[in-house]
């Protein structure tokens, strides 16, 4: 462990050497593009992932519009056409990262706004900075200003890139008129590549210094198609020395999956942001994020932990709405890949406890998106010879199955079902909303509890087996008795009893049967054993330990750390880190600050891609960013590190503690009250 410790360090030091004194806990600067991987710039409804090409966004994630992976044939979330790629001219030399100096990139976390800016030889110095609107969620929106170090000649052109899988590109610029108000505006729209959704995309420039609606003062705009696959709007303009020019580029993006006509309200969207100014818009998208952090993490005494912590805490925010009754991939909106946009377990497990406890309204857009998909999960227990509802491993816009039919957790990792029925009765917990609970909560929990009732197997001795599972530890397949399944459905039966009883309704008295009959199987020291046959091989990622922290099954302190030392070693290096999260909640609620620290850092600092820190799955890939990971680690500091816990009285604080390295923390906007609480030395 001394070793370990060791190690973290040199990660660390080495990691951010390139970060500058000038960060502080809101906002993260970097001048090294080596090795560079992106963050996302997101609304819950659109991503962009970051580049460290001056003026370009790697592409763009559209949140709930799936067509099909051309590799597995299964449902894949959509990468749309790219908006946020601009080319731009000075003397008719085209920017690019060759002939650039004075790099840098800013994160800044409060605002949601990521800001490139960089020096264009001894002629100008140029600052863009790129915004997923929050308040206008179907856009984007690229500030830019360019100050002229002497007097040069500038051309701009804004484009919209189409997927080259895509089909039936249309190209079009057109300037639209109400009475006096012109409004250009440059469209392409195209079908997805196997034809699912129509996609449009409307765009155009904002000079700031003018009004938008008089043509008259507008630099004259040229239009030209590229390719049947880019469309471009450019403009020119000639700057003297010392004068700056600021100006936008904004983007809409709208498909067929939300709206019947996709092509004109992309064309909307663009008007409102063209006829609106940047005061009202952008004021507008951070008063949201303001509110969001509302709900908000303080370290003190270690900027790292801190800028990391808000880093995941942003992620979380940015890949969530509240008004959207939808969910959050595990690489949330940053990525199509590994696991093509679809929902798991990661969310009501690792990301829902801290949205749960700082932003109640984008918690209760997660469990929507089950509780909307509820006619799937039980047509789907039907064709599996159960009761209730029988959720899928991986869920899409469908909510049938969508995982790969080679990937056994698609049949067989059924705890997913028991998972949710816990997290909306933990959302009641919180909440207290007895009319969710009525109209939408129970009849989720119910037909959760149902299933359950109808998959266990009732043994000679009377009680009952959960055969033939996936558990959370994948390396094990097609075993009976999982511990974790088996105490997710203990859990979840329980408390679909407490659901009935609030609601004055009789519980079923199966349920009270199985849940107090499962078995969960032991070593003769007493140590869990994480399955029916399980004999000390390595694990994927944490399972047994899953029964002390979430899910107060294993509670008593001797039988806590038994498990914990047991099933350290057995973890997979490779494995997600994830698992050390769970880890660390433990040691940190035994009281061992330095254990638990230890396996915080662990839980992701070896996962980290430069420049930013951006979460990837494990430390072999650069996939980022992982939301997974980013809730993992935001549990040890809620429920670890400042003792919150969640309970039928709502989140309480219980005994937190302090790692060396800090001097307090503070944790604000708990719960609907938006209580805080603090542990200081």
């Amino acid at each position: 462990m001394y070793q370990q410790s060791i190690l973290i360090g040199l990660l660390l030091s080495f990691f951010f050497a390139n970060l500058q004194a000038q960060n502080d806990a809101w906002h993260m600067n970097v001048t090294d593009k080596t090795d560079y991987t992106g963050i996302a710039i997101a609304n819950g409804r659109i991503g962009m992932l970051t580049s460290d090409k001056p003026l370009e966004i790697q592409h763009v994630v559209l949140n709930n519009v799936y067509d099909v992976d051309p590799v597995l044939k299964v449902s894949q979330i959509l990468h749309g056409m790219n908006f946020g790629n601009l080319d731009m001219y000075i003397d008719g030399e085209k920017i690019n990262e060759n002939n650039i100096s004075n790099w840098k990139q800013n994160m800044d976390m409060k605002d949601a706004a990521f800001t490139t800016s960089f020096d264009f030889k001894d002629k100008a110095k140029i600052t863009c900075t790129l915004y997923a609107l929050r308040n206008i969620q179907y856009a984007g929106y690229i500030d830019i200003s360019v100050e002229a170090l002497r007097d040069i000649d500038m051309k701009v052109a804004g484009k919209i890139i189409t997927p080259s899988a895509f089909s039936e590109p249309s190209q079009t610029f057109q300037v639209l008129k109400d009475v006096e108000t012109t409004m250009p505006i440059l469209q392409s729209k195209a079908m997805s590549p196997f034809g699912k959704h129509e996609v449009s995309t409307s765009a155009t420039f904002v000079w700031h210094d003018i009004n938008s609606s008089r043509e008259s003062q507008r630099p004259e705009l040229r239009h030209q198609v590229l390719s049947p696959y880019v469309n471009s709007l450019s403009f020119e303009k000639k700057l003297k020395a010392s004068e700056s020019s600021k100006f936008a580029w904004t983007a809409g993006q709208c498909t067929s999956r939300d709206f019947y006509d996709p092509k004109s309200e992309s064309e909307r969207v663009v008007i409102y942001n063209l006829l609106s100014s940047a005061e009202f818009l952008l004021g507008g998208h951070r008063t949201l994020w303001h509110e969001l952090w509302e709900g908000d993490i303080v370290i003190e005494g270690d900027l790292q932990s801190q800028q990391d912590v808000r880093l995941a805490l942003y992620h979380l925010y940015a890949f969530g709405r509240g008004d959207s009754n939808l969910s959050i991939a595990p690489m949330g909106l940053s990525l199509q890949v590994p696991y093509n946009g679809h929902i798991f377990w990661d969310t009501e497990i690792w990301m829902f406890p801290p949205l749960l406890m700082l932003n109640q309204d984008i918690a209760r857009s997660l469990l929507n998106y089950r509780s909307d998909r509820l006619a799937p999960a039980k047509q789907r227990a039907i064709n599996y010879g159960y009761d209730g509802a029988m959720f899928p491993w991986e869920s899409d816009d469908s909510g049938e199955e969508a995982t790969p039919p080679f990937a056994l957790t698609g049949p067989f990792e059924h705890h997913i079902t028991a998972d949710i029925g816990i997290a909306f009765w933990n959302y009641y917990r919180v909440s207290k909303d007895k009319t969710w609970l009525r109209e939408t909560g129970y009849k989720v929990m119910k037909e959760v509890a149902d299933f359950w009732v109808s998959r266990v197997v009732k043994n000679s001795d009377g009680s009952f087996s959960v055969k033939n599972v996936v558990g959370a530890n994948e390396f094990a397949q097609n075993i009976d008795d999982n511990a974790f399944t088996n105490g997710a459905a203990i859990t979840a039966l329980q408390y679909t009893i407490k659901a009935a009883k609030e609601l004055e309704l009789q519980p079923n008295p199966k349920w009270q049967e199985v849940a107090a009959g499962i078995k969960i199987h032991k070593f003769p020291d007493g140590t869990t054993r994480e399955n029916s046959i399980y004999n000390g091989e390595i694990i994927k990622q944490a399972d047994v330990n899953l029964l002390s922290y979430p899910l107060d099954i294993v509670i008593k302190q001797v039988d806590i750390l038994r498990d914990l030392k047991y099933y350290e070693p057995k973890l997979a290096p490779e494995g997600p880190a994830m698992g050390k999260s769970i880890f660390a909640v433990l040691y940190a609620r035994q009281g061992d600050a330095d254990n638990a620290f230890r396996l915080f850092k662990e839980s992701y600092v070896p996962n980290q891609q430069e420049p930013f820190g951006a979460l990837s799955e494990t430390a072999m890939f650069n996939h980022s960013y992982f939301a997974t990971g980013a809730g993992g680690m935001l549990q040890v500091v809620l429920a670890g590190f400042g003792g919150l816990h969640i309970t039928d009285e709502g989140i309480v604080q219980k005994k937190g503690i302090l790692p060396s390295q800090w001097t307090s923390l503070t944790i604000k906007g708990v719960g609907p009250d938006k209580k805080e609480f603090k542990v200081v030395k």
